[in-house]
C-alpha cells in the first residue's frame, strides 16, 4: 500500500512508488452565478426535476443486516439507526449560498427514475458554495431474487420517506467538518441495486422489482452537472452500498465536469471477497447491469460479469488518472464479515481481505489510499465516528480534510487490528 504522501502540484505516486503522470490541480478562481431556483413547469414527456421545499435531516430506517453484492466482489450493509430521531437541519437564507449552507431541498427528477417499488424517487440538495460540491450516495440493502426482494424481508428499502441525517459529513454546524461549506446532493437509495441498476425484473408472477439505482443516480449527476457547471471540486462518497458505486460515479462526474478536481471517499466495502460465478451472474443479469456501464474505451471487452469492487476503481482510474481515490474500513467490519457464511464463501480474515483488494487495484497503477481502522463497526462518514475514530493518532477528520485539500496524505492502517 502507498505510503509516500501527496504533495499539491506534485506527482502522484502508484503502489509501487513510480509516478503515474498525475499533478493536484489547484482549484479555479470566480464563482459562477447561482441557478435560476424557480420552479419549473413539468412537461408530461420530458419531466423536468421538481423541488419540494424542505426537509427535516432524519436518516432512511432499514431493518435487518443486508448483504450488497457486485461482480465477483461482496460488501455487507446494515442501517443500525433504526431511524432514530436526529436534530433537524435549520435553515439558511440563500442570499449568500458561499458562506452558510440552505435548508434541504427535495428533487423530483421523474422520467423513468423510480424506487423498487414503483414509488417516486428522489434526491436531496442542500446548497451552499456552488464551486464545491460532495455527491454522497446512500448505504441500504440490496435483492436480487424472489425471496430476497420480498418487501417483507427487510433487506433493502423499498421506497424513500425522509431525507439525509444531520450527522458527519453532514454536519454544516461543526467547525471540524472540512464540507461545512459544501453544496452536497444526496442521493437516496430505494433500488436493491447498489446504484447501479438499470432493468425491470420479474422475479415471480407477484413480484417485479425497478432495479433503477443506476437510472436515478445518473438523474442526479446531471442536475448537479447542470446547476453547479462552475463546480472545481466535487467529493463523490457513499457508505456500504452507495461506496460500491462512488468510484464509477466519479468517472461520471468527470465526463461531465472535466475541469473539477475529484476525490472518492468509499466507506464500508473494502472487504469484498469473490462471489461464486453462478451468484454473480445471476446478480449481474438481474440488476442490469451491462446496461449501466459507461462506453469507455478502458471498458471495451468488459462484461457485467467481470466488474467487482476493486475493478470499478482501476476502470475509472484508467479513465482519469486524476481521480483521487479512498477508502475507509473497519478491520473487522461485523457487517462486511456476516456474507462469508450468507453465500458460502470460504471465511478469511477480512483484514486481510482488504489489503489484497487494495493491492490489486495499486497493481494496476492506480492509487487507492486507506484509512484502515481496528473493530468490528461499519460506517463512520454520516456520524459522530467521523469526527473521533483515531488510527495510530490520526483522527478520521483530519486524514479526510488533508485528502480533499491536496495536502500530504498517506494510508493509515491498525497496527493491532483486533475485532473488539
Amino acid at each position: 500500500m502507498d505510503e509516500t504522501p501527496h504533495e499539491p502540484g506534485r506527482p502522484y505516486q502508484d503502489g509501487r512508488g513510480q509516478q503515474d503522470g498525475r499533478t493536484a490541480r489547484d482549484p479555479m478562481d470566480g464563482q459562477p452565478p447561482p441557478p435560476d431556483e424557480d420552479d419549473e413547469e413539468v412537461d408530461q414527456e420530458h419531466p423536468a426535476p421538481t423541488r419540494r421545499g424542505i426537509l427535516s435531516g432524519r436518516r432512511l430506517a432499514a431493518g435487518a443486516a443486508v448483504v450488497v453484492l457486485l461482480g465477483g466482489v461482496m460488501a455487507y450493509a446494515l442501517d443500525a439507526d433504526g431511524g432514530g430521531d436526529h436534530d433537524d437541519v435549520s435553515a439558511a437564507s440563500n442570499d449568500d449560498r458561499s458562506d452558510a449552507p440552505a435548508a434541504w431541498e427535495e428533487i423530483v427528477p421523474g422520467g423513468d427514475c423510480q424506487c423498487s417499488d414503483g414509488s417516486e424517487f428522489s434526491f436531496w440538495v442542500r446548497e451552499a458554495d456552488p464551486r464545491r460540491v460532495v455527491f454522497f450516495f446512500q448505504d441500504g440493502g440490496n435483492c436480487f431474487s424472489a425471496e430476497t426482494c420480498d418487501p417483507d424481508s427487510g433487506l433493502y428499502n423499498t421506497t424513500i420517506t425522509e431525507g439525509p441525517d444531520a450527522g458527519g459529513v453532514f454536519d454544516s454546524a461543526d467547525e471540524r467538518n472540512p464540507f461545512a461549506d459544501y453544496t452536497i446532493v444526496f442521493v437516496p437509495y430505494c433500488t436493491g441495486d447498489v446504484h447501479l441498476g438499470n432493468a425491470t425484473t420479474e422475479y415471480s408472477p407477484s413480484l417485479t422489482i425497478q432495479h433503477k439505482g443506476y437510472v436515478n443516480g445518473t438523474a442526479a449527476l446531471d442536475y448537479l452537472a447542470a446547476t453547479f457547471p462552475g463546480a472545481t471540486d466535487v467529493a463523490v462518497m457513499g457508505e456500504s452500498a452507495g461506496s460500491v458505486a462512488a468510484p464509477l460515479y466519479a468517472g461520471l462526474v468527470s465526463d461531465r465536469l472535466p475541469d473539477a478536481r475529484i476525490t472518492v471517499l468509499a466507506n464500508g466495502s473494502g472487504g469484498t471477497p469473490d462471489l461464486p460465478d453462478d451468484l454473480s451472474g445471476r446478480m449481474m443479469a438481474a440488476w442490469g447491469t451491462a446496461n449501466a456501464l459507461p462506453a469507455w474505451p478502458e471498458n471495451t471487452g468488459m462484461t457485467a460479469e467481470l466488474w467487482s469492487v476493486p475493478e470499478l476503481f482501476i476502470r475509472s482510474g484508467r479513465h482519469d488518472p486524476e481521480i483521487v481515490f479512498a477508502r475507509v474500513d473497519y478491520a473487522y467490519d461485523a457487517r462486511q464479515q456476516l456474507g462469508f457464511s450468507l453465500f458460502g464463501v470460504p471465511e478469511e480474515d477480512l483484514v486481510a481481505v482488504i489489503d489484497r483488494n487494495e493491492t490489486q487495484v495499486e497493481g494496476v497503477g492506480v492509487n487507492l489510499l486507506s484509512y484502515i481502522a481496528p473493530g468490528s463497526d461499519h460506517t463512520a462518514l454520516s456520524d459522530g465516528a467521523f469526527y473521533t475514530e483515531t488510527v495510530n493518532g490520526e483522527v478520521l477528520v483530519d486524514w479526510v480534510t488533508r485528502l480533499i485539500e491536496r495536502a500530504p496524505v498517506a494510508d493509515v492502517h491498525c497496527t493491532d487490528c483486533t475485532a473488539g
